[in-house]
């Protein structure tokens, strides 16, 4: 296995002084959008993908929109040498990195028994173990600071019982509200970020189509980034946008476990 190596030639070493946000999926979808946003906002980036030439084209993308300094890793989060690579990076000192976006993830369309176990365990390492020992690198680094912030993104299903990827996005739930009180009286925010259907390619990659799910459930991601931004500004615990969203997470706790398994293939055809 080898370690996460950075890219070139667009890769550009972040400036002392200047807030940093490092962002893992981000070169599309949510990932992306986080850092774009944080460019805006005048955050130098980290980007961590698994393809170099892509990770390339975004960061040249947004260095010259918004004149901040992009730093890439090329990084497979299920390889652990490559993920060490990237904790290392949070964990530098001499490198101090301001905000965490833990975005990388995928999805299985089929059920647990018609996927292959290897397949299954690679979801888990990026939404599960990616999570945790990258959380850890910077937490540590950032409490130490005393400030700091990191946002996890999660999943509505985190709510709802809908296989492998439920029980991996409501870990992300429990670890991250624990932490959210654990370390804010260190100075650093952890807000958990869970999303609806969202126009990406999340899905396409998974096979999924778009009508599999009503018109009405779909979010633009520029949408969903300004509100888990602005929620996180708030240092809230939890951000879930979309009236028809924190309608269902509501809902989740009321409603019987057997009635909402009916539903698991929503959002799956």
């Amino acid at each position: 296995m080898s370690d996460a190596v950075p890219s070139s030639p667009a890769s550009s070493p972040v400036r002392p002084g200047r807030r940093v946000a490092l962002v893992t999926g981000g070169t599309a979808g949510i990932g992306h959008e986080f850092a774009r946003r944080l460019a805006d906002r005048g955050h130098d980036l980290v980007l961590v993908a698994r393809d170099a030439d892509r990770l390339d084209d975004v960061a040249q993308e947004l260095a010259t929109a918004y004149g901040v300094a992009v730093e890439t890793l090329v990084a497979d989060l299920t390889d652990r040498a490559q993920l060490a690579a990237v904790e290392r990076r949070l964990a530098d000192p001499d490198r101090p990195v301001d905000l965490l976006v833990n975005n990388a993830g995928f999805g299985l369309k089929r059920p647990f028994l018609a996927n292959d176990v290897e397949d299954e365990q690679a979801m888990l390492d990026v939404l599960v173990t990616a999570v945790m020992r990258l959380s850890h690198a910077a937490l540590g680094a950032m409490a130490g600071r005393g400030s700091g912030g990191v946002i996890n993104v999660s999943s509505v299903a985190a709510f709802l019982p809908r296989g492998t990827y439920s029980a991996a996005k409501a870990w992300v739930n429990s670890f991250g509200e624990w932490a959210a009180e654990e370390y804010r009286p260190q100075g650093v925010t952890v807000t958990t970020l869970c999303p609806g259907f969202t126009r990406t390619e999340f899905h396409a990659r998974m096979g999924v189509s778009r009508d599999s799910a009503p018109e009405f459930l779909w979010l633009d991601a520029d949408f969903l980034v300004e509100q888990a931004l602005a929620d996180f500004d708030k240092g809230k615990v939890l951000s879930v946008p979309g009236a028809s969203y924190k309608a269902i997470a509501g809902a989740s706790r009321a409603i019987p476990r057997g009635v909402l398994q009916r539903f698991q293939r929503l959002g799956r055809r």
